[in-house]
């Protein structure tokens, strides 16, 4: 009776792996997907093409950087973009540390580190590091884009001057 109820639940075991297999390739598949993506976003960003890096938003993405109001349309996160890659000294890059997808496979974030530099008013290089969250949501076509955007830096804020 022990043999033929090991054997039982021996089977079972091995059922449910064969059942839940497909649901996490499914997911794997999906991380990989979007760090991928986030790669060739960084890439983009790090080339200073703005029309190629705003292309991984969704039209009602909303763009959240540090310091500034919030973006929440094409034309101010085209802008918010552009200010960034063409200031003196830009260069941007990232990578995704994490990625968790949602169970219904159609929406997801992504975190991760950034690296910046830039030249500031007085002709000085300035660098930054900070992290990254961003909400990646599966469009009707199939594509993912960011539909949420925001970073802020690691470094302590500089104290601004009192007037």
């Amino acid at each position: 009776m022990k043999t033929k109820l090991l054997f039982v639940c021996g089977c079972v075991c091995l059922l449910s792996f064969t059942f839940a297999s497909p649901a996490a390739a499914a997911d794997t598949k999906i991380e990989q997907d979007l760090r991928d993506l986030d790669a060739k976003w960084s890439a983009a960003a790090g080339a200073k093409d703005i029309d190629k890096t705003v292309s991984y938003y969704s039209e009602d993405a909303v763009v959240m950087p540090p310091n500034a109001p919030s973006a929440k349309t094409r034309e101010t996160i085209w802008s918010a973009w552009k200010e960034m890659l063409t200031s003196p000294g830009a260069a941007i890059s990232w990578k995704a540390t994490k990625v968790e997808v949602a169970k219904a496979g159609d929406l997801a974030y992504v975190s991760g580190t950034y690296e910046e530099a830039m030249t500031d008013a007085s002709g000085k290089s300035v660098k930054d590091h900070g992290k990254y969250v961003e909400v990646w949501k599966k469009q009707a076509d199939g594509t993912w884009k960011v539909v949420a955007d925001i970073w802020n830096s690691d470094l302590p804020a500089v104290p601004s001057e009192k007037k």
